[in-house]
């Protein structure tokens, strides 16, 4: 079905986003109540694979159709050539994520990269180390993971404002969450926008890199003093893996090769520096596929979902919705209020399932629907819906980035995005230029 038809359909009914709302009450409800009992990661208990299939027998039942024509809906959506490359790509990236840190790139990355930077200016060295870790390997979870232990030896040592180097870690993980090109938001957002990932990576390029320069300078401004002990040998082999596959796929390499080539090389590495297994590679990679398991079964799952509601009507009546709100904020600018009206699709549900994959897989049907009416190219919308999950992502006290630094530094989430300047600052740098880029659009 055309975006056109999803749009002009007179079946357009916005009950039918209902069986969404089940989903998001489910994860979001059953977040809060298990955290005001204190139990740690509360909106992580309910894994959202589990909290959306309520949703799913709720649109079944409110469709028209018959449940084995409904059941083939389903299936046919979930079967959807994006949402399978998308698992696929997953599956890789886990398991790249996975052998990369078995081998020591990671740990070579962060040795590598402190050790460039005199005491005084380790606030902003810590900041890009943490920025191109999660940009390599395309995740901020298991970038906060390798770096907060070493922080935390930092605020011990050196009596340090803990809220801040929380910040400064936050801040560069989220940075490469949403530019990697291997970042499960990333491959969202293209493959539901039908976006190039080297052009997505372009246009998003130009909002964060001025929005990590600011930072940068603030971080440097505050003046804190980090002491801490120069590496004197580093594994700098162990860094091969990620500039290849940045290289490889800033020159428009396919991304199946591209890390299937990176596990092959991080693997190799490993070998050649510390005689890691083949018998350890293999389970490296099962581990890195099971990591990914939950997000694999979500996508197929929203995606069967998505296809249910589309065909009730329900996501033509969102897309209506949003493209009114939206032109009323820009009434004489297509282009600037599909910009307008992708961001806060993906603002707004972040917020509720905190999570910012789970948010783009979510809206990026409407999204693709609204790009496509206001003529937005799909780079744009891609770039558009993957800043602002992941903006409202590091902001989210009840976040699983800030859950998992609050818990291994020692300080409340509140603390720990109180100083994530980073997602505050690419909020205004992107709005600004996405309002700039869209101004000579009137006519689009």
């Amino acid at each position: 079905m055309s975006s056109e038809n999803n749009i002009t359909s007179p079946n357009k009914r916005i009950s039918s986003l209902f069986p969404f709302a089940v989903f998001l009450g489910l994860f979001l409800g059953t977040g809060i109540i298990l955290s005001l009992q204190g139990v740690d990661f509360a909106f992580y208990q309910l894994p959202a694979s589990i909290a959306i299939i309520p949703a799913i027998l709720v649109a079944i039942w409110m469709g028209k159709d018959s449940v084995s024509q409904q059941i083939t809906q389903f299936v046919q959506g979930a079967g959807h050539p994006n949402i399978i490359t998308m698992c696929i790509i997953y599956l890789l990236a886990g398991a790249f994520a996975t052998v990369a840190k078995a081998t020591g790139s990671v740990d070579a990355s962060v040795q590598l990269g402190l050790s460039f930077f005199p005491d005084y200016l380790l606030l902003p060295g810590l900041f890009l180390v943490a920025a191109f870790i999660s940009t390599a390997m395309g995740t901020s979870m298991g970038t906060i993971a390798a770096i907060a232990p070493i922080a935390l030896g930092f605020i011990e040592s050196a009596g340090l404002d803990a809220s801040i180097i929380a910040g400064v870690i936050i801040s560069g993980a989220i940075f490469g969450d949403n530019l990697s090109i291997i970042s499960d938001t990333t491959i969202a957002s293209t493959r539901s926008q039908g976006a190039q990932m080297k052009d997505k990576f372009k246009v998003n390029f130009k909002f964060a890199v001025p929005a990590a320069i600011i930072c940068l300078i603030i971080f440097a401004s505050l003046g804190v003093s980090i002491p801490h002990e120069q590496i004197s040998e580093v594994n700098i082999i162990g860094l091969i893996p990620y500039i290849v596959i940045l290289v490889l796929a800033l020159l428009g390499v396919n991304v199946f090769l591209v890390l299937l080539i990176g596990i092959v090389l991080a693997a190799s590495v490993g070998m050649f520096t510390n005689g890691y297994q083949l018998s350890a590679w293999v389970a490296d990679i099962n581990k890195g596929f099971a990591n990914m398991q939950d997000l694999f079964i979500l996508a197929l799952f929203i995606g069967g979902l998505s296809e249910l509601i589309k065909h009730q009507g329900g996501l033509a009546a969102l897309t209506d919705s949003v493209e009114k709100i939206a032109r009323l904020l820009s009434p004489n600018n297509k282009k600037r209020a599909a910009g307008l009206g992708i961001a806060s699709l993906a603002f707004t549900c972040n917020f509720f399932t905190a999570n910012n994959t789970v948010s783009i897989i979510v809206t990026g049907e409407t999204a693709k629907d609204l790009a496509t009416d206001g003529g937005l190219s799909p780079a744009h919308s891609a770039s558009v819906l993957d800043i602002f999950a992941c903006i409202n992502q590091g902001l989210l006290p009840y976040g699983a980035q800030a859950l998992l630094l609050g818990t291994t530094l020692k300080i409340s989430p509140i603390e720990v995005v109180s100083s994530a300047y980073y997602p505050m600052i690419l909020f205004v740098v992107a709005s600004i230029a996405f309002w700039r880029v869209t101004k000579k659009n009137n006519h689009s």
